[in-house]
């Protein structure tokens, strides 16, 4: 079954070398292996994810990959001062606060990268942390 198998997302690039260059200057992240196609990524906990080249739209209505932080004021604060816009929602069912939306059980924001992939930030509350 696929329950026992790694997996990683795939995030759509219309200029893999404009989305690497903001990957590496606003995220600070470089490519563990770089394709003539694609560019991958690994991140904390040797998670990874793709960046692959697309000619077709990206579909960034909606969250299409979170980072899971500590202190997302932190991470919020110094992605600003990087030039990142957060989204700022204002609907019944999530509202931001300086781009940062509190659930109880989580806080999150959320960004567009440089190709409009939805990429959010997220917060868990001790009462809600991930096993290890």
């Amino acid at each position: 079954m696929l329950k026992t198998h790694p997996m990683h997302a795939t995030l759509h690039a219309t200029d893999l070398t404009r989305a690497k260059r903001f990957y590496a200057e606003i995220l600070g992240l470089e490519p563990l292996q770089e394709l003539p196609f694609a560019l991958i990524y690994e991140c904390g906990e040797r998670t990874l994810f793709t960046l692959s080249e697309s000619s077709g739209v990206v579909p960034g209505t909606f969250t299409q990959m979170s980072f899971i932080v500590d202190d997302i004021a932190r991470e919020v604060d110094d992605l600003i001062t990087k030039g990142v816009k957060f989204e700022e929602y204002d609907t019944e069912d999530l509202r931001t606060v300086s781009g940062v939306a509190d659930t109880g059980a989580l806080k999150g924001a959320w960004f567009k990268d440089s190709e409009g992939n939805l990429i959010g930030l997220v917060e868990l509350s001790a009462e809600y942390r991930l096993p290890r």
